[in-house]
């Protein structure tokens, strides 16, 4: 398949993904995939098939493909492609909860320079850094990251950005406690895809309907709660998107417990077996952590071992543990040190321990830098 016919094809799955057959238009980028010999062509059908596949939830799917676009931004020979691609790497990690791979690959997107792109993009590797800090409890870096996001999205009007920024920061006031905030950013959000969003997917209402069942649920709303997690779990289902399915189950789960419902547990289940299938550990470990408050509430101490068990299996999984002291990084306010190699400690740790290489990978940590 030549350069014209590639990009005939490309084009003929953009305009099937935007009417919504979404499994049709990936069978035809996967075809062009297949028998297409233009290098630019498919760097340009993968960058689809990525965001398809994130768009959708599948991560494992989105990772494989990002391995493959940096391979052929290699071959390219172009720093922009190359920025390009390795920001789906960072994001595939984001979302598959492999922090410190994303930071890392933000880290080298930061570090091409020259790149035409950077202004673009620059925004959008801000935001995925910020996430990742925040899924290692990093609340400082995390919200520097989303300011900085903030600033790109309104230095170039990108309204598509901001929005996503403010479902972050409306996770990020949400786990700091601060529930007024939680709820204005992902109410921002909403606006801004009122106002600006009739040609986006439905996934940004779907996920600022759920950030904002999440704020309702903690200031005790939980009527509107539960209408905006209703909101969100529909788009979600008519999209396939079971990750987002697994987020909305773990509140309605948060929501029946608050009422005192028996339909909690259920939940739980459900969207426990939803992030098992799409390998999202961070979702495992809040809803094992849920699930032990419901059990030891209720005195059952089997079930509440086990699930006792299995949360520090995931925080082993997610590295979201001191490797020096072994406390899981989050569950107390303490100062934490990120190295060069992006592996995380308490800064009292590393003090005592005296070490000038990463305890971890070894690598050399004479210029550290500080969270």
């Amino acid at each position: 398949m030549g350069q014209d016919q590639t990009k005939q094809q490309i084009e003929k799955g953009l305009q099937l993904y935007q009417s919504n057959q979404t499994e049709k238009a990936l069978q035809v980028w996967t075809k062009v995939l297949e028998k297409s010999s233009d290098l630019m062509g498919r760097f340009r059908v993968l960058g689809c098939l990525v965001t398809a596949h994130s768009e959708m939830g599948r991560y494992k799917e989105m990772l494989k493909f990002a391995v493959v676009q940096i391979d052929t931004a290699r071959e390219l020979e172009d720093a922009d492609f190359l920025l390009e691609s390795y920001l789906n790497l960072a994001r595939s990690n984001e979302k598959l909860c492999e922090f410190h791979k994303t930071i890392s690959y933000c880290k080298t997107c930061l570090g091409l320079p020259g790149t035409r792109a950077g202004a673009q993009l620059g925004g959008q590797v801000s935001l995925s850094m910020g996430n990742a800090f925040l899924g290692l409890s990093v609340f400082q870096k995390a919200l520097e990251s989303f300011e900085k996001a903030l600033r790109y999205a309104h230095n170039n009007d990108d309204a598509m950005l901001e929005c996503r920024v403010c479902c972050s920061l409306g996770s990020f006031y949400a786990q700091v406690k601060d529930y007024e905030k939680a709820l204005f950013f992902p109410c921002k959000a909403a606006e801004l895809v009122n106002n600006y969003g009739k040609g986006w997917s439905l996934k940004y209402r779907a996920m600022s309907q759920y950030h904002m069942a999440v704020a309702y649920r903690l200031l005790g709303r939980l009527g509107s709660a539960m209408e905006c997690c209703e909101e969100s779990m529909k788009i979600a289902l008519q999209h396939g998107d079971r990750p987002l399915q697994a987020l909305c189950l773990l509140c309605f789960a948060d929501i029946h417990r608050s009422r005192g419902d028996l339909e909690a547990l259920d939940a739980i289940e459900r969207a426990q077996d939803l992030a098992e299938e799409v390998g999202n550990k961070l979702s495992q470990l809040k809803l094992h952590c849920l699930s032990e408050s419901i059990y030891r509430s209720k005195g059952l101490q089997r079930e509440l071992r086990a699930h006792v068990v299995r949360f520090h299996e995931c925080v082993e999984e997610t590295e979201l543990y001191c490797g020096l002291c072994g406390e899981s990084i989050g569950e107390k306010n303490s100062r934490l040190q990120a190295l060069p190699c992006s592996h995380i400690f308490h800064l009292r740790c590393l003090q005592n321990n005296g070490t000038r290489s990463c305890p971890n990978c070894r690598r050399s940590s004479m210029k550290p830098g500080f969270v």
